[in-house]
């Protein structure tokens, strides 16, 4: 299966945390590409949750560590960069795409940072509301030893790397990652370059939130800014501005409905994100599963 689809498919089938199921799968067949953004800054892509990477003579911090069967893979990726080894691993929130490795480098040594509310959803069962499955603990090795409430600071390899988190969003524990000295942010999964994006409303995401967890960004950005999103290709402040556009969008057509007293059903009968599907709309998140994610955030009756 081509690299792209099957990465598609593996969003699909876990892109909220379902690590069990995804370990279970062959990703024998899948690359870690290598993408150069500084002389130290890197974005890696696999299968799962884009992993940042930051290199120098202090070690490598790494941003997100996709699944378990591509340790090795990511490992040898560091290795074609660095010399060093991975010292840090910052999980951005605890959906499965995105820490599935952790056990892996936890037994190597590795440090594995995280939000508070992180570790207390990887210490414990999960239930997947949107794939209607139970999602298991991590093993102790695998959990995130240093956590934080809002806010942390990496001062390594000649960078100031700042960790903030935000309202709930993609889940509720959601940190953003900005890359001061060269200009780089990591968005995690609270942003989906060209894609409708996952919102975990059983993990205590929030649709409006994410729109708020953007808005704390782009102030802070700049035009030759890089952004890493948590799915897609590597984005910019304009991109990052067209997601929020596109989210404000949907909520102001849907807003309307959910006060005149429309059911979910008939919010998705209106298709009141038509105009925005053929761009938008290609992704795990359709447009019919995204409009009731939004309704029943937004308050609709019968959303589930």
């Amino acid at each position: 299966m081509p690299r792209m689809r099957l990465l598609l498919v593996l969003v699909a089938v876990v892109g909220l945390g379902a690590l069990a199921r995804a370990q279970e799968r062959d990703l024998s067949d899948v690359d870690i590409d290598i993408n150069k953004i500084t002389d130290q800054v890197y974005w890696l892509e696999g299968a799962g949750g884009n992993i940042g990477l930051l290199t120098g003579p202090d070690g490598v911090l790494l941003i997100d560590d996709q699944f378990a069967q591509l340790t090795d893979k990511i490992n040898a990726s560091v290795a074609e960069v660095s010399t060093k080894p991975v010292r840090y691993i910052l999980n951005t929130h605890f959906h499965g795409d995105h820490v599935g490795s952790n056990e892996n480098f936890g037994r190597a040594g590795v440090t594995i940072i995280a939000q508070d509310k992180v570790r207390a959803r990887l210490s414990t069962k999960q239930f997947n509301k949107l794939r209607n499955v139970e999602v298991p603990p991590l093993a102790s090795v695998g959990l995130p030893i240093l956590t934080f409430n809002d806010s942390l600071t990496f001062h390594m390899n000649g960078q100031t790397v700042i960790v903030f988190h935000v309202a709930p969003a993609h889940t509720d524990g959601d940190a953003i990652v900005l890359f001061k000295e060269a200009n780089v942010v990591h968005m995690g999964d609270c942003f989906f370059n060209g894609n409708y994006p996952i919102i975990d409303l059983g993990a205590g995401g929030s649709f409006t939130g994410m729109i708020a967890a953007v808005d704390r960004v782009l102030p802070r950005i700049d035009d030759r800014t890089k952004v890493i999103p948590g799915h897609g290709e590597l984005g910019d402040k304009a991109s990052l501005k067209a997601f929020r556009d596109m989210l404000v969008e949907v909520r102001d057509k849907v807003r309307p409905l959910v006060k005149q007293g429309k059911t979910a059903d008939q919010i998705v009968a209106a298709k009141p994100t038509a105009a925005l599907d053929a761009k938008w709309g290609k992704g795990f998140m359709t447009p019919e599963r995204f409009l009731r994610v939004v309704a029943e955030d937004l308050g609709a009756k019968g959303a589930r």
